[in-house]
C-alpha cells in the first residue's frame, strides 16, 4: 500500500452497516457515482440515493447513525450532496437534495432544518471560511450551495445563530422529557428560514462545479455602497473556467430576471401534473408552493473556452485565493483567483482528485532545536496532493511553482478526503490543512504525514 513514514494510521471504518452503502465488492468506494462521503476530524458520513450513515473509526463500539431523509417519490428526489457543520460543541451534518432542498440533521437523526434553495439538482456543498490576516482585509464563514448554472451562499453566522438556539431548546428540556415534533410541512420551518444570497451564473453554460473564492473590491467607476462583492469561480462543459463579480444588490439582469419568474413557473407546473396524476394527498390545501428567491447581481469577469476540454472538478486553497482544476483531457489547473490567469499545468491525471494541504517543508532549519517547540503557521508551506487513480499514486506538490516533493503509493480503491472547515476555531495553536486517505477495500483511514523526513 504506502510506506509507514508516508503516512499514519488512524483506525478503520469496516463494518457490517457499510454494506448498506454499497460495501462488499471491489472499487466500491470509487466506483459508485451516487456514493458521497464528507469527513470530520474523528467521524465519516457516507451518502447514497436515500441513505446517510456516519460512523467512526477511534472507537469500533461506538454507535453508528442511520439518517433517512423524507425524499419525494413523485420527483424522484435523491440525496446528490452531503456536508458536515462544526461549530464548537455543535456537530450536524447537512444533505442536499436533487429538488434543491437543504437539510440539516442532528447526530441522534433528528431534522432540525429543511428549506429549498432553489428548483433543481444540488451539487455541491462548500462550507470553508477566511480569517483576517495580512493578506485578507476582513474575516468571512460561509456556506456555499451550488447548483447547475446557481450559486447561493449562506452566512456562517445566521447558521450559527439558529443551530445556538437548537442546541439551547434541545439541552434545556428534562431527561424524561421527549423532543418537540416538529412539522416541516410546506415553506415553514422551526427556527426561521436561512437568509441567503443567489446568484446566476449561468451565463457560459452550466456548470458541474464552483466557488465563492472570497471577497473582492468593487467595480470602477461605481459609488460606494454597504453591499459587499464576491468573486466566483465556475466550470463545466461549455466554458473550462468562468468567473463573476457577485453583488449583494438585488437589481438583476434581464437574464437573472427571466429566469426567475420562468424556471419557478416551469417548476410548478411539473408538480401540479405530477400531483394530479398521482392523486397525491399529502400536500396541505392551504400551503403554496415554495417560491424561489430572487437572483442577485451577477457580473461576467473572464471566460476559458477550450473545445472539447471540460472542467470537472475544483479545489480552493483555504485563503481562495489559488484553485486546482482538473478537466476531461487529463489535465490539472493552477488557477490564480485574484489575477484570474493559469499560473501552472500539470498533464497526464485522469480521474484525477487534488486536495490543499501544508507540510513542513523546512522544519529541520526553520524550527528551533527544543523537541516541545509547537509549530505556528509560518513554519508550514502550502502544497497540492494529487490524487492519480490510475497510476495507483497520490503527489504533493509545493505551490505554487515548487517541485514534487512525495510520491505515495496507494491501492485502487482509496479516497483521499479532508475534514470539513470548523467554524470559529481558535488559531493557536495553529492546525494545519492535513489530507487522509481512505482504503475502501480495508476500511483502513489514515493521514498523510507533514513532514519529509
Amino acid at each position: 500500500m504506502w510506506r509507514r513514514s508516508h503516512a499514519t494510521e488512524l483506525g478503520c471504518i469496516a463494518c457490517e452497516e457499510l454494506s448498506q452503502v454499497g460495501a462488499g465488492k471491489e472499487g466500491w468506494l470509487v466506483d459508485d457515482p451516487n456514493l458521497l462521503c464528507a469527513l470530520d476530524t474523528h467521524a465519516l458520513a457516507l451518502a447514497n440515493r436515500s441513505l446517510i450513515l456516519v460512523l467512526g473509526w477511534s472507537d469500533p463500539d461506538a454507535p453508528r447513525l442511520k439518517i433517512r431523509p423524507d425524499l419525494s417519490p413523485i420527483a424522484s428526489e435523491h440525496i446528490t450532496a452531503v456536508e458536515w457543520l462544526v461549530f464548537d460543541e455543535i456537530r450536524v451534518v447537512v444533505a442536499g437534495t436533487s429538488s434543491g432542498y437543504f437539510l440539516i440533521y442532528s447526530l441522534g437523526g433528528d431534522l432540525i432544518h429543511k428549506q429549498m434553495i432553489y428548483p433543481g439538482r444540488i451539487l455541491k456543498l462548500r462550507v470553508r471560511g477566511t480569517k483576517r490576516d495580512l493578506i485578507q482585509d476582513t474575516s468571512s464563514e460561509e456556506v456555499c450551495v451550488v447548483m447547475p448554472g446557481v450559486v447561493a451562499r449562506c452566512d456562517g453566522s445566521d447558521i450559527q445563530s439558529m443551530l445556538q438556539q437548537w442546541f439551547q431548546e434541545t439541552h434545556t428540556q428534562f431527561w424524561d422529557q421527549k423532543p418537540k415534533r416538529r412539522d416541516f410541512e410546506g415553506s415553514e420551518t422551526p427556527y426561521g428560514k436561512l437568509p441567503f444570497q443567489l446568484w446566476n451564473v449561468s451565463k457560459y453554460g452550466s456548470c458541474a462545479d464552483a466557488a465563492i473564492t472570497g471577497i473582492m473590491p468593487p467595480p470602477l467607476m461605481e459609488h460606494q455602497s454597504s453591499h459587499r462583492y464576491f468573486c466566483a469561480v465556475a466550470i463545466g462543459e461549455d466554458a473550462v473556467i468562468s468567473a463573476f463579480r457577485l453583488s449583494e444588490d438585488k437589481s438583476r439582469s434581464l437574464v437573472g430576471a427571466i429566469l426567475s419568474k420562468v424556471v419557478p413557473a416551469t417548476f410548478s407546473t411539473i408538480a401540479s401534473f405530477s400531483r394530479m396524476i398521482w392523486r397525491s394527498e399529502q400536500t396541505s390545501p392551504g400551503k403554496s408552493d415554495v417560491k424561489p428567491q430572487s437572483f442577485a447581481r451577477a457580473s461576467p469577469l473572464t471566460c476559458l473556452k477550450d473545445h472539447p476540454r471540460k472542467g470537472e472538478k475544483l479545489t480552493l486553497s483555504p485563503s481562495g485565493t489559488l484553485a486546482a482544476i482538473t478537466d476531461s483531457l487529463g489535465r490539472i489547473l493552477l488557477l490564480d483567483t485574484q489575477a484570474l490567469v493559469v499560473v501552472r499545468l500539470w498533464k497526464g491525471y485522469r480521474d484525477a482528485s487534488c486536495l490543499f494541504m501544508e507540510m513542513l517543508v523546512n522544519r529541520d532549519t526553520a524550527a528551533p532545536s527544543s523537541s516541545s517547540y509547537e509549530p505556528v503557521k509560518s513554519d508550514y508551506c502550502l502544497c497540492l496532493a494529487i490524487h492519480a487513480p490510475r497510476k495507483g499514486i497520490v503527489e504533493i506538490w509545493q505551490m505554487r511553482t515548487g517541485p514534487r516533493l512525495r510520491i505515495i503509493q496507494c491501492v485502487k480503491g482509496a479516497k483521499i478526503l479532508q475534514p470539513t472547515y470548523r467554524f470559529g476555531s481558535s488559531t493557536s495553536p495553529y492546525v494545519p490543512l492535513e489530507v487522509f486517505l481512505l482504503n475502501g477495500d480495508s476500511g483502513q483511514i489514515s493521514v498523510l504525514n507533514r513532514t519529509l523526513n
